[in-house]
């Protein structure tokens, strides 16, 4: 396939990776161009903001998560019939597992999909010093897959003559420099808490970004580096050709308390014949009663404690069909909706569904933050006993109850702890899991559903 790609890479955190990326997506899909975007590692809130605010189909790309062959299939399937694709990295360029391997870094990503990179680097506080990072990060692996460079808070006084001293040491191009832009920012809160008033607000401020970058980058020399990317060759996993199955009804937790799924993970279960149906814990009555199973996504229920509390009949109605047998997932967020009691940002704990006995409560510091492997103590829902499957934790509520049917394994070290609630229909626990690390979740999964009743 001839997929015309690009990563957007920086040395660390805090380049203005991920503005400069909305940016250009923004000044792309303004060109009307099909747009597809990719997060590289686990992260599902810039993602969904691609797709929320700039309307740039979007999902992420994770060599921790998925081998190779498996990577370029998601890759490919998402850019097929794209004009273009933009990955935006993470972290430092060559930033791996642990911090000292470079599996799972965005260079990883670059080399098992062949994209040219274009490495943002920025440039307050200096200015011909700048080359120095330039010649270290493309020497420092071979071939750095490092094509093109942006100057991001530079001075147009400058750029010209460093843009000249640049292209003439390095065999990069110079796509332009991002100019000091006052009064915009991406805070994190809006990336992963996009009310309804606010997306008119982002989207003003994107447009105005976009505006700006078409004067500043060399947009069509990004276009045409996009393009001079290899056809890239990739085929289905071969368990879709001995997979099928009869079409089975899900109720999905779908709003703004619940948006937390990876979108491969989704696609694959309707792949297997999964209808998934969207219902609103804030909002509905009941689970749709057609549906034989249950994902409770990761999302913020602690914000919306008492809305949450205060929808009596869905709690029930929760509560009745995982006592029945219903199979559910519950993640990370639905976990702690699935509690006797959570507490709420201010401090106040509310009745929650009562699936898990105690209560779950906020902390101040990140828990247990990273990938993990997690592997089955005994045969559960998803997982026969000693099978692993990968997945991620990230988190700022605790829970007096976080379970011992799975143990997690932290990929670089030997830091390892108990966690996860898992019976013959019950996933519920902290990590959030990437099916494609081992589709056999999936497949478990829909079993167990084809086997149980529906409610109505």
């Amino acid at each position: 396939m001839k997929s015309p790609r690009i990563m957007l890479a920086a040395p660390a955190s805090g380049s203005g990776k991920t503005l400069i990326t909305c940016g250009i997506l923004q000044a792309l899909v303004n060109r009307g161009l099909q747009v597809a975007s990719f997060k590289c590692g686990p992260d599902y809130i810039d993602p969904m903001f691609h797709q929320r605010v700039i309307g740039a189909k979007s999902g992420n790309l994770d060599t921790f998560f998925t081998d190779p062959a498996t990577t370029r299939y998601l890759f490919g399937r998402a850019a097929a019939d794209q004009n273009i694709s933009v990955v935006e990295g993470v972290m430092g360029y060559y930033d791996g597992l642990g911090g000292v391997c470079l599996e799972g870094s965005s260079y990883d990503v670059a080399r098992t999909l062949d994209i040219p990179v274009v490495l943002l680097v920025n440039c307050a506080g200096q200015s011909l010093s700048v080359l120095s990072v330039m010649k270290g990060f493309l020497e420092y692996q071979s071939p750095s897959m490092i094509q093109g460079v942006i100057f991001n808070r530079m001075s147009p006084m400058i750029y010209e003559r460093l843009r000249e001293i640049a292209e003439h040491q390095f065999s990069v191009r110079v796509l332009g420099y991002v100019p000091p832009i006052k009064d915009l920012d991406l805070k994190s809160r809006h990336l992963g808490l996009v009310l309804p008033h606010e997306v008119e607000e982002l989207k003003e401020n994107l447009q105005r970004l976009a505006e700006i970058l078409e004067e500043t980058l060399d947009l069509d020399g990004l276009i045409a580096l996009s393009q001079e990317a290899p056809s890239l060759s990739y085929h289905p996993p071969e368990f879709f050709q001995r997979a099928e199955r009869k079409p089975v009804s899900i109720a999905l937790a779908k709003d703004e308390a619940f948006c937390f799924t990876y979108r491969d993970n989704l696609e694959l279960l309707e792949q297997l014949g999964a209808r998934l149906v969207p219902f609103s814990p804030l909002e509905d009555k009941e689970i749709p009663r057609e549906c034989r199973g249950m994902i409770l996504s990761g999302g913020y229920p602690e914000l919306h404690a008492r809305r949450l509390s205060e929808n009596v009949s869905l709690r029930q109605s929760i509560r009745e069909a995982i006592a029945r047998g219903m199979p559910c997932i519950a993640e990370c967020g639905g976990f702690l909706y699935l509690h006797e009691e959570l507490e709420g940002p201010e401090g106040i704990c509310y009745p929650m569904v009562g699936s898990i006995p105690g209560r779950a409560y906020g902390t101040e510091r990140l828990g247990r933050f990273g990938y993990i492997t997690l592997t089955a103590r005994q045969d559960q829902l998803l997982l026969a006993q000693g099978e692993q499957v990968r997945g991620h934790e990230f988190h700022y509520w605790e829970s007096e109850n976080c379970g011992e049917s799975l143990e997690a394994q932290k990929p670089v070290g030997k830091r390892s702890w108990s966690c996860g609630h898992g019976t013959k229909t019950l996933y519920a626990g902290f990590p959030h899991l990437f099916y494609y690390s081992n589709p056999q979740v999936a497949l478990n999964f829909l079993k167990k559903c084809e086997e149980s009743p529906c409610l109505s």
